[in-house]
């Protein structure tokens, strides 16, 4: 199985394994877990070989390696497939990883239009389907019985089922990235688009387990065969429940407005003690208010962390100054007081207990947190209600 996925900065990386070099430009991983799964089938593969041809010895662990060899170029290709295509389009590639499930493309940012994603996700089922109609061709024309003849039918085999798996139309697989640049397309909403690729995931993760124990019981799968699929099937259910989830905050975008969701900023002399400064802002009724400092021209200088003042114990607050729990306001980051939605989630990078300054132009309208901004997004009932 094989996915390619758009990483943006606010989804972090999915970088693993070790870079063995680089293929056309691109930087090509192997994880640990394909070495592993390498050698699982060399020796599964050594095995069915020594049988049908009735190899021993070396030659069939020989036989084994060249099978695996020619499915890692398999794979390989498959996904150069969806690199080149993005590279055409524009898009920059960060890397190609092949792992236990197959593998994957990181690109630096999402396509930017329905077409583009379309052309990037089904390009790599189109190579696979490629090296399958001509692995079947060499089946034919190859004699019988021969080491080669083996090689080019379990190859053909191999890239049938992974172009056709992946076409599925069920994220994280090719045909997921494929529903949702099409509801994207017919809808104008790439989120919408992705919400449906998400629950289409989980229905084909559920049809991955209930074939795999089918064919379990039909006699053509064994143990290790149905412990793959469910391992397979676990993966989707996994990457289609993250999409679902993704999917539903963003849908929340629109909500985020800094200026209505910033705290509003209460300024105290340098030197007051924590204590001190809490009466004052009560006193105002100021008690949601954010703890700033000023020097002696009433110049705002630093800003209290929350968490930090939150922190210390009452006992002790009248002995603490403000500006000992401060930032200095060089080191605190700004966001526009014009900045909406998704541009305000990626203003926000830092210690969610960190402070921000919304402005407008030069005048502070208040402080905002990553705390904030997630009890809008409220990620954690969303994803109780998934």
């Amino acid at each position: 199985m094989s996915d390619s996925n758009a990483k943006s900065a606010s989804r972090g990386e999915r970088r693993s394994g070790f870079q063995v070099g680089r293929i056309l430009g691109f930087p090509l991983r192997l994880s640990v877990s394909w070495v592993f799964m390498s050698l699982l089938i060399t020796v599964l593969y050594a095995n069915r070989l020594g049988e049908i041809l009735h190899l021993d010895g070396a030659a069939r662990y020989l036989a084994g390696l060249g099978f695996v060899a020619c499915l890692l170029l398999s794979v390989l290709l498959h996904e150069l497939g969806h690199a080149l295509t993005a590279r055409h389009y524009g898009i920059g590639v960060k890397g190609i990883t092949l792992d236990l499930l197959g593998g994957y493309t990181e690109f630096e940012h999402d396509s930017p239009r329905p077409g583009v994603e379309l052309a990037t996700a089904l390009a790599g089922p189109a190579v696979s389907a490629l090296l399958g109609i001509g692995s079947v061709i060499a089946t034919v024309l190859l004699p019988n019985g021969t080491i080669v003849d083996q090689l080019a039918f379990q190859l053909a085999l191999c890239n049938i089922i992974v172009a056709v798996y992946n076409a599925l139309p069920g994220w994280p697989l090719d045909g997921g990235r494929a529903l949702r640049a099409a509801v994207w397309g017919i809808k104008g909403d790439r989120d919408a688009g992705l919400l449906v690729a998400g629950w289409s995931g989980r229905i084909v993760a559920v049809a991955t387990v209930l074939v795999a124990v089918w064919l379990y019981f039909a006699g053509w799968y064994d143990v290790i065969g149905v412990v793959f699929g469910l391992f397979v099937a676990f993966s989707i259910w996994q990457g289609a429940a993250g999409a679902v989830m993704t999917a539903r905050v963003r849908s929340r975008y629109p909500l985020i407005d800094p200026v209505r969701l910033a705290r509003p900023l209460f300024t105290v002399p340098a030197g007051t003690s924590l204590a001190e400064a809490t009466r004052r802002a009560a006193e105002a009724g100021h008690t949601d208010s954010v703890l700033g400092v000023a020097d002696p021209d009433g110049k705002l200088i630093a800003l209290v962390v929350p968490e930090a003042a939150a922190a210390v114990p009452d006992q002790r607050r009248p002995w603490i100054t403000v500006e000992t729990l401060a930032r200095g306001i060089d080191a605190v980051a700004t966001i526009p007081s014009s900045a909406r939605g998704a541009d305000v989630v990626k203003l926000l990078r830092g210690d969610p207990a960190t402070p921000y300054l919304v402005v407008d132009g030069e005048n502070v309208v208040g402080v905002l947190t990553v705390m904030d901004v997630v009890q809008v997004l409220d990620p954690a009932a969303l994803k109780a209600a998934s």
